[in-house]
């Protein structure tokens, strides 16, 4: 039994650095430049922080929380002795795809732990597999550096849940998303005081450190920033704006300069876009009261956390006016979480996401230019997509209304 146990162990780490190297060079090989962010925007951003120049979310708003910098100049770092051989755009990129290896490895081997249950096993196995299907754009964006916080802040919530909180709130400085598996850590848990206090000493900690190093105006950028973006091509709302460009109909699309995307311009567009923001707000808040609900009628934490993070995180990008496609990294965490938590109910949302991360694949960058000109095999696809997030929010609301309670 050891024998097959360590067998299994070697199997899955084998996996992981593959999947890993194999995703890390087919972003040099696909088409539409996966990697480009890293590349065009991280590396500058990371430049001219170290040389003296702006400091994004510091001297000038900036789109994402501000820890997010701390990555980017690490990767900046790592790149210093691979420059001569690579020059600078190639080795940042080494560099990056080894920090996301790296931070990826710390979660998997704490995932694994010292004696993995068949749950953790498949875990570990289900977050290959959605890696390999999403492809580079798993590892080349600042959302890739956010999943093995998720993952490790999960694990801890059972046994340390101070920790966990205050890893997730890092984490939601880095992207907010990490911010509703906080929401649902402390709606499920029973320990909210102590996951309280750690998320805020996180975050009075992050604020008093910026506002020392001179942000003041600049300390809420990265939501100020967003709120005049237009809507994105990929979002789910953005779908009959591209059927109407199929048809021949008065919709286009524009790149943005200033958010650096492609958008809808139509009439009606940024109306809906505006709608969203209010709609994405509300649905947040009424899966959370349902949430809040279950645990005061005694649910678990086992049975309530996955359901409730899940139906969370889907909330937040069915209803955004933005529809990334890095943004399925984000349900990682909280389906391989639900396979330790509840093996047994875990399985059809992994399911669901993993044809997620294999349809955007196929979308970006695999057939993005063609996307761009509103062919319709892509439009297909992304419609296909867009309607699977929908199915997988309404299981998640199914599965958060089935959680058992003890009076």
């Amino acid at each position: 039994m050891r024998r097959v146990r360590v067998g299994g162990r070697v199997a899955l780490w084998s996996v992981f650095l593959a999947v890993h190297l194999l995703v890390a060079v087919l972003g040099w090989i696909y088409p539409s430049q996966p990697m480009g962010d890293v590349v065009l925007v991280y590396e500058p951003w990371s430049a001219s922080a170290l040389g003296g120049g702006a400091v994004v979310g510091v001297t000038e708003s900036w789109v994402y929380p501000q820890l997010a910098l701390l990555p980017m100049l690490t990767a900046k770092a790592m790149s210093l002795p691979l420059l001569s051989a690579l020059g600078a755009s190639g080795a940042y990129l080494v560099a990056w795809a080894m920090l996301v290896t790296a931070l990826d490895a710390v979660a998997f081997a704490l995932l694994l732990g010292g004696s993995a249950s068949r749950g953790r096993r498949t875990a570990a196995w289900f977050w290959c597999a959605a890696l390999l299907l999403l492809g580079p754009i798993a590892m080349y964006r600042i959302d890739a550096i956010t999943v093995p916080l998720a993952v490790a802040g999960g694990l801890w919530l059972l046994t340390r849940p101070a920790l966990a909180a205050a890893v997730l709130t890092a984490g939601a400085w880095i992207k907010i998303w990490p911010g509703v598996l906080i929401v649902a850590a402390i709606i499920a848990g029973r320990q909210r005081k102590r996951m309280l206090i750690a998320a805020a000493a996180v975050t009075a900690a992050i604020v008093v450190t910026l506002v020392l190093l001179g942000a003041d105006s600049e300390l809420l950028g990265f939501l100020t920033e967003q709120t005049g973006r237009g809507l994105q091509i990929e979002a789910v709302a953005a779908t009959p704006f591209l059927w109407l460009m199929v048809a021949g109909g008065p919709a286009q699309i524009e790149y943005s300069l200033d958010i650096l995307t492609f958008q809808i311009a139509a009439d009606g567009a940024d109306g809906v876009a505006t709608v969203l923001t209010g709609l994405m707000m509300l649905t947040v808040l009424v899966v959370a009261v349902v949430g809040a609900v279950k645990s005061w009628r005694g649910a678990s934490l086992g049975r309530l956390f996955p359901p409730l993070a899940l139906t969370l995180v889907t909330a937040l990008i069915v209803t955004n006016k933005v529809g990334s496609p890095q943004f399925q990294t984000w349900f990682i965490a909280p389906v391989a979480l639900w396979f330790v938590f509840d093996r047994a109910r875990a399985q059809t949302p992994a399911v669901l996401v993993l044809a997620l991360c294999a349809l955007t694949c196929l979308i970006y960058p695999l057939s993005y230019d063609a996307l761009l000109h509103a062919e319709l095999f892509p439009v297909i696809l992304l419609s296909v997509r867009n309607v699977l997030l929908i199915v997988l929010l309404a299981l998640g609301i199914r599965a958060l209304a089935r959680v058992p309670v003890t009076p």
